[in-house]
């Protein structure tokens, strides 16, 4: 993935992240962990990083929610294969949505299986396109800016020990995140 930002530039990082939020399974987060990297050793501009990758993530999710909204029921219809899962999962997911939509954009940015399919699911719920978009929008830039930067200021260890070090890295700062979360609202519960 290195080589390939070195030679392609920060076009390859919207390009992967943008692909990726539409539904194509893809190191989105990988390839801005690397150009992150790469940033801090000079090779481009930690901000542009950010706002490349957030683009990306934001376009990205917009396409995937429009080609869910658009088609992705019919298309579910017409995959044999998908048609019997959908009529399983679709309900839930759509009740999941009406109640928890928001949040579920927002959380999805974080986990890389959910990151992939959570705009067509949010277009095929119908989730309302203002909410969608201001949640992606919000999530993408806290995603590109949070993962950017860990990986800018750790990019020493993640050159020293690979890029497994800064996934897991990654990982840790992510669970300390939903910790965090869940610590307030139990908090907030005992009241």
């Amino acid at each position: 993935m290195t080589h390939l930002l070195s030679t392609y530039g920060l076009v390859l990082v919207f390009l992967v992240v943008a692909l990726e939020t539409v539904g194509i399974p893809l190191p989105g987060e990988t390839a801005l962990v690397a150009a992150a990297v790469l940033a801090q050793q000079g090779h481009f501009s930690i901000v542009w990083v950010i706002v490349v990758a957030a683009a990306g993530a934001i376009v990205g999710g917009s396409a995937g929610y429009w080609l869910g909204y658009r088609g992705g029921r019919k298309l579910l219809e017409r995959i044999p294969i998908l048609h019997r899962h959908a009529e399983r999962v679709l309900p839930s997911a759509e009740r999941f949505f009406e109640r928890h939509g928001p949040a579920a954009v927002f959380f999805a940015r974080f986990a890389a299986f959910l990151r992939i399919f959570a705009a067509w699911i949010a277009g095929i719920s119908r989730m309302p396109w203002w909410q969608f978009f201001a949640w992606n929008a919000f999530a993408a830039i806290i995603w590109a800016t949070a993962i950017g930067l860990l990986a800018y200021e750790l990019g020493h260890v993640v050159e020293r020990y690979g890029l497994y070090a800064g996934i897991a890295i990654g990982v840790v700062v992510v669970g300390a995140f939903f910790a965090a979360r869940l610590w307030q609202r139990r908090s907030l519960e005992r009241r």
